[in-house]
This record gives structure tokens, sequence and C-alpha cells, in this order.
């Protein structure tokens, strides 16, 4: 008689486990918001160079690290339905250990804004509630899909903004600064609309509701461009405003390809929605790159 033993569960993950957990490729939004910020402040980098180098690490790896080790921790009976192949339900992070590392990055990130001063760490206290508020009962933010993705933007686009601008200068931004951080931060509550047509099944059945599962996937899809498109409209007009018409000009021709690209989008959002995320995305974010030209121009023409 034949006996069959099962392998021994590993006690600790392997570096590929957690690496897969705190998910690189998510950490380029607040990294290229907080490049973002620290152009947009109008001053070098020469005397600041660690506290904006500091700044990209807390705003990546620590705090958006933090937030998908969160994520995954208290959504792994979703993921078993949507993803069962992520990290934590197919067992590749044994244990408890997706909870533990989601609580060493949290206390990294607070070492980390410390460091930065007395105006970058109460910015990170606050991107770390909601990190844990946006997944972590009792709160679990993420249930509606409104207030999550509204969250998401802030902590993804306008916090990093506004925080390089005060590593990168040592004082509060400008009102241009902030109006801009505040636009596009509120326009990647689309951007993250995008992420939900994927789910839909999964949230659903789990009762998280997605603007998808709110609203049905074509007026979801709706709602999910107009949010894209009228921050970056008011961007435009303001660079008007303030004398930056070639910005400005800039501005608007991306927003018109976006326009174009959302049509085919509009007609299945379910089919399309990977393909206008990899294409919209790329001209929304192209169009805050030019974006935090315009304000070091103006911080310059206003000197």
């Amino acid at each position: 008689m034949e006996l069959t033993r099962t392998p021994p569960q590993a006690r600790l993950p392997s570096p590929g486990a957690i690496l897969a957990l705190l998910k690189p490729i998510t950490w380029f939004p607040p990294m290229w918001a907080y490049a973002c910020g620290a152009i947009s402040s109008g001053h070098g980098f020469q005397s600041r160079a660690g506290f904006v180098v500091l700044g990209v690490i807390l705003a990546g790896p620590l705090l958006c690290g933090t937030s998908q080790a969160v994520n995954d921790w208290f959504d792994r009976h979703v993921d078993a339905i949507n993803e069962p192949d992520r990290v934590i339900p197919s067992g590749r992070m044994p244990g408890r250990w997706g909870l533990y590392i989601a609580i060493i990055m949290s206390v990294l990130s607070l070492l980390a804004a410390w460091m930065l001063g007395p105006l970058i760490f109460p910015a990170a206290v606050l991107g770390l509630f909601f990190a844990w508020a946006y997944s972590a009962p009792p709160l679990r933010l993420k249930q509606n899909g409104w207030v999550s993705n509204g969250v998401c933007g802030f902590s993804y686009e306008t916090l990093p903004w506004l925080t390089a601008a005060a590593a990168t200068t040592g004082i509060l931004p400008t009102l241009p600064v902030f109006l801009v951080a505040i636009l596009y931060g509120a326009g990647a509550h689309g951007i993250l609309t995008l992420n939900d047509f994927k789910a839909i099944a999964g949230d659903r059945a789990m009762g998280i509701s997605s603007l998808p599962v709110l609203h049905g996937p074509q007026r979801a899809a709706v709602i999910a461009c107009a949010i894209m498109a009228v921050p970056q409209a008011l961007v435009s007009l303001l660079l008007f405003y303030w004398g930056l018409p070639f910005y400005a000009l800039a501005i608007g021709g991306l927003l018109l390809l976006q326009l174009a690209c959302m049509r085919r989008f509009l007609r299945d959002p379910v089919t399309y929605a990977v393909w206008y995320s990899a294409i919209g995305v790329g001209l929304y974010v192209t169009g805050m790159m030019i974006t935090a030209f315009g304000l070091n121009a103006l911080s310059h023409l206003q000197a």
C-alpha cells in the first residue's frame, strides 16, 4: 500500500511571492504623479535631491506597495473567485504573511515620511489611512465604487503630486499646483472604474458595489469617460487662463484623441476596457507631465 505525502507548506514567503504581493506594476501612477509634482513646483532638484528620491520611494514601493498588500489580504475571498492565481488564494503566500507584510510596509512608510519632515508626514499618514480603510473592515470603502475610486484617485494622483511639490520646495504648494493636482486626482476616478469591468461577476457575488455593478457596464462606461474628460478640459482652460496657450492646446489635443478612443470603448465596455485603459490612460498621464512642465514655466514667469 502506497502512502502519498503532501509537501509541507513553506513557513516564510519567497522573495518572488512578496514581490507579487506588492505588485511593482501598480507603483507607476503615484511615482509618475510624484515626478509631475516635483517638476510643477518650479524648483531645481539639486539642493533637495535626497528628498525627491526618498519621496518617490515613499509614493511607489512603500505606500502603494502597502495598499496592494492590504487589498490582497482583505480581498483574498473575492480573488478566489475573480483571480484564483493571485499570490494569496493560490497559496504561494503562506499563512498570514500577507497581513504581516502589509503591517511591516506601513511601518516603513511612516519611517520614510518622518525622515521627509513635518510637511510630508501628515500626508503619508492620510495615505496610509486610505490604504487600510479602502480594503479593511469596518470601513472597507471599496464596497462602494463611487467612494473607493475617489479615494484611490486622490491617493494615487493628488496626494503624491502635492507631497512632491512640498518636498521639493520645503513649503506648501502654490494654488495652481493645488488646482491641477486635485483635477487630475478627480479624473483618475474614471481610470479606476476601468479596472472594475474585469471583476463584475466576483464583485456582484461578494456584494461589492462597483460602478459596473451599480449602474451596468454601459452606463458605468459613460460615467468613467465623463469623469476622465471633464477635469482635463478644465486643466486646459486653466492653462489658457494662466497664459500658457501652447500647453493648453497640447492638453486639448490629447483629450480629443481620448474622445476618439472612447467611442470604441463605449461600443462594448467589457470587451474594450483593457484596450482603452492601455491607450486612454497613456494619453491621460502624458497630459499630466505636459501640465507639470507648464506649471514649471508658469512659476518662472511669475518669479
